[in-house]
């Protein structure tokens, strides 16, 4: 019985073609890179995408747990307008026991991360060994990381997640499905990628500087 309840799970991280296109829906560009959906909506639809520890174009990528809802992604965005993460910051300064749990948590993104990529066939990236997310273990950085731990690894893993999803209640909470025009449905998927996931955003890890973008006054001078 558990053998295949633990299949049902797998089963269902799997992304089908439906769960591709509702996830370039929702962020509004193609999805690249989504090897497992590991929190879905009541109805179904994905609520967070696992995205692979490199990219098909060699990148390292560490941000596992990418939150796509719109509704939770826009719930979110008014908790970081509203500066609660200083407010975070604030609590792990103070709180030797709630900082040694997120110390955990982070420990916990870096093996799902390792064990999603082991399921999908990429292995260890050396590049990113001991990176994480949204600014764990010492401070938040991005809440919608930590809300997309949350949901992923269910609760009780990352405790400031876990708050971030209590704080947001009133937008959002899990027993109900919010997906009816939460996002475009009309007319084609998006096709074209505008996303800058590549080398030149993440220089620390693949060990070379951004490239330097020309200005438009640059762009036009006559060579």
């Amino acid at each position: 019985m558990e053998h295949n309840t633990a299949a049902a799970r797998d089963e269902s991280r799997q992304p089908s073609a439906h769960d591709l296109e509702v996830l370039s829906r929702q962020l509004g560009r193609p999805v690249r890179d989504v090897v497992e959906i590991p929190a879905r909506c009541i109805c179904g639809n994905p609520l967070v995408a696992a995205t692979a520890p490199r990219l098909s174009n060699g990148t390292p990528f560490p941000t596992t747990f990418y939150l796509t809802h719109p509704v939770i992604t826009s719930a979110v965005s008014r908790l970081e307008a509203a500066g609660v993460m200083n407010e975070m910051n604030d609590q792990l300064a103070a709180d030797e026991d709630l900082s040694a749990a997120y110390r955990s948590a982070h420990d916990a993104y870096l093996a799902a991360r390792n064990a999603i990529g082991e399921r999908s066939g990429i292995g260890a990236v050396p590049e990113i060994d001991g990176i994480s997310a949204g600014g764990m273990p010492t401070r938040v950085k991005c809440l919608h990381v930590l809300v997309g731990h949350s949901l992923a690894a269910g609760p009780g893993v990352n405790p400031l997640g876990d708050e971030g999803l209590d704080r947001i209640k009133e937008w959002w909470t899990a027993d109900k499905c919010y997906c009816e025009g939460a996002w475009d449905t009309a007319g084609e998927a998006p096709s074209r990628d505008l996303s800058r996931h590549g080398p030149q955003g993440l220089p620390d890890i693949v060990g070379r500087p951004a490239p330097v973008r020309k200005s438009a006054a640059t762009a036009e001078a006559p060579e």
